[in-house]
């Protein structure tokens, strides 16, 4: 069985949360700018996370809330999640962004995912900090795909990355397949093989035989 490890934001998501949760502060161009600097490998991931959760401080926390709630997964993302672990396979999701809109968008969705790593803003007297604290802030997600391979007993040659930002790189480049969700030009090198929709992503573990033929 295989382990398949995937981005959220700009991959199994199009949304961009920190634009969503932005959006309320009026401050959604800038944090759509720091994305896409830090997604095309322009300055460090840690950077840009810490500065766009500076931009959010004093954010409501229920205005936060409804923003988690507009994060939407791909059309086909949460029935090909619910496929691959039909099949008896390890899926877990790697992300910098947060955990509360990863949760929403997979019980929208009726998905559920083996492991979710990921980061958060916390909250003080109903407002957002403008901290961000977790696991993938500074650390990195050849780490944490390395961690959950050992965790499940699963070799490194027998797993699955798809991502599509420069925070990617590190576990596209040490996983046994390398798949580029429509990947920054600054990621495609580092893909073994790019794909631009999740029917795509799907003909791909076909293909692989990671999918049986009958649960559909």
């Amino acid at each position: 069985m295989a382990l398949i490890a995937f981005d959220f934001d700009g991959t199994l998501s199009d949304s961009e949360m920190t634009v969503l949760l932005g959006k309320r502060l009026g401050v959604a161009d800038e944090m759509a700018e720091i994305t896409e600097q830090a997604m095309n490998d322009e300055i460090s991931y840690a950077e840009s996370l810490r500065s766009r959760a500076e931009l959010l401080t004093g954010l409501d926390e229920q205005l936060a809330e409804e923003a988690y709630s507009e994060v939407k997964l791909r059309p086909y993302a949460g029935e090909l999640i619910t496929r691959l672990r039909a099949a008896g396979h390890t899926v877990a999701i790697l992300t910098g962004g947060f955990e509360r809109g990863v949760a929403k968008a997979l019980d929208a969705a009726g998905a559920e995912v083996d492991a979710i790593v990921s980061n958060a803003l916390p909250i003080e007297n109903g407002e957002l900090t403008g901290a961000v604290t977790g696991p993938l802030i500074e650390g990195t997600k050849d780490e944490q795909l390395e961690a959950l391979a050992e965790r499940e007993g699963v070799a490194l040659a027998s797993t699955i990355a798809v991502g599509d930002g420069a925070n990617d790189l590190p576990m596209l480049e040490v996983a046994g397949l390398a798949v580029g969700f429509i990947p920054k030009p600054a990621v495609e090198p580092a893909c073994d093989l790019t794909v631009s929709s999740m029917t795509e992503l799907e003909a791909i573990f076909e293909d692989r035989q990671l999918l049986d033929a009958d649960d559909s």
